[in-house]
């Protein structure tokens, strides 16, 4: 099996689905914009080819490149990249080389917020009414009906990247004033805990793996107020979250893939109501949470769904795993060395985060894990107590 890979080299712990790949004796092509000496050095050996590109957002480019390795190495059986930025270059290489997967039309369903909206209402899934912001006029007839505050995002992004909250007469003038171009989406604002249901499809649709994280603040407020992430995986997973998550994937027809469906839980009636539906792995090093908090390696097995349509391993959630941030200007109370005195045997992972993600994810995670959620809660607190 031929498997073109876009960007096999970042973020960094992403390299473990091209091993795993390679693990089972598919052949991986590589295109990405690093030159291949500056790889790292397990890829050499995991990637039977790569192709460099000036710019992996050139198209074009990316379609040459794609060309070159199917008359190199023969038809090509599937392409992946694990990273929402890449999705539609996904979906066009899909159409223009017949091979299998989410089409451009249905990455678009995937991709734009206003879409996954129709599709969470098809399945009859708990949402709070949103709308593309046309106009000004648009956005004042919805915050006339549904009152403040409202909550606008770009209709394509991640995260809370240029997301506004928006409370009084005062931000939606600001709002206007400094809207970056683009489609926004506005919805009424929950004040709720944010929390996920993750997983695998096989070939087949069905879910042969799935998770589910709570976030101890949300991606808002991380990037307004420069807070500190702190999320964990629960060993426990609400049965609401199951029931609803298994009709969205099912209606998205998500197929040898990571899905990752965000909720909010409101904090006034514990009601749930999903927010956005990713057909990726969930972000930053959840992953490798997966794996802490189980005991497997979720890398490998996705490379198993992908070889034979199989998730071997015996899924058994024995711990929390959690995703402690710090920042860098910040005092922090506890050094390094000190955490790791008080808590080196809970502390699975200590390691940098790729820059482009540490407005959202810190500069350095903890990743830690525990067989009791309050523990969880005093290393979140140790680890990020301030001076």
């Amino acid at each position: 099996m031929n498997f073109i890979y876009l960007s096999p080299h970042f973020p960094p712990n992403f390299c473990d689905f091209i091993i795993g790949l390679a693990n089972r004796g598919i052949k991986v092509l590589g295109i990405g914009d690093e030159d291949y000496h500056n790889l790292p050095s397990v890829l050499h050996s995991a990637l039977t080819d790569y192709f460099k590109v000036d710019a992996l957002d050139d198209y074009e480019q990316v379609h040459r490149a794609a060309a070159f390795m199917v008359y190199k190495h023969g038809r090509v059986s599937r392409v992946e990249s694990h990273n929402e930025h890449w999705m539609m270059h996904e979906a066009r290489l899909r159409e223009d080389f017949n091979i299998p997967g989410p089409d451009i039309a249905q990455t678009i369903k995937i991709r734009r917020k206003s879409e996954m909206k129709k599709m969470f209402q098809a399945c009859k899934a708990p949402v709070v009414d949103g709308e593309l912001v046309m106009d000004r006029n648009s956005f004042d007839r919805f915050v006339e009906k549904h009152g403040l505050p409202v909550f606008v995002k770009p209709d394509i992004g991640v995260a809370a990247i240029a997301a506004y909250k928006i409370d009084n007469q005062a931000d939606i003038e600001s709002f206007w004033q400094s809207k970056p171009a683009g489609d926004y989406f506005i919805e009424p604002f929950i004040d709720g805990e944010l929390m996920t249901f993750d997983g695998i499809c096989d070939q087949n649709g069905e879910i042969v793996f799935y998770s589910s994280l709570r976030s101890v603040n949300g991606a808002f407020d991380l990037v307004a107020y420069n807070q500190d992430l702190s999320y964990y995986l629960v060993r426990d997973i609400p049965e609401d979250a199951v029931e609803i998550g298994r009709k969205i994937v099912k209606e998205f027809d998500i197929r040898a893939k990571f899905f990752h469906l965000e909720f909010l839980r409101r904090k006034s009636d514990g009601r749930l109501f999903v927010l956005e539906m990713n057909c990726r792995p969930p972000g930053g090093y959840t992953v490798d949470l997966m794996n802490f908090s189980a005991d497997l390696n979720v890398y490998q097995e996705w490379a198993n769904v992908i070889a034979e349509n199989r998730f071997y391993a015996p899924i058994e959630r024995r711990y929390f795993a959690a995703h402690i941030a710090r920042k860098f200007g910040k005092v922090y109370k506890n050094s390094v060395e000190a955490i790791f005195n008080v808590y080196g045997s809970n502390i699975a992972k200590h390691t940098q985060v790729p820059l482009v993600f540490s407005e959202v994810m810190g500069n350095e995670a903890f990743l830690v894990r525990s067989t009791d959620e309050k523990e969880i809660f005093k290393m979140i607190e140790f680890i990020q107590q301030k001076i």
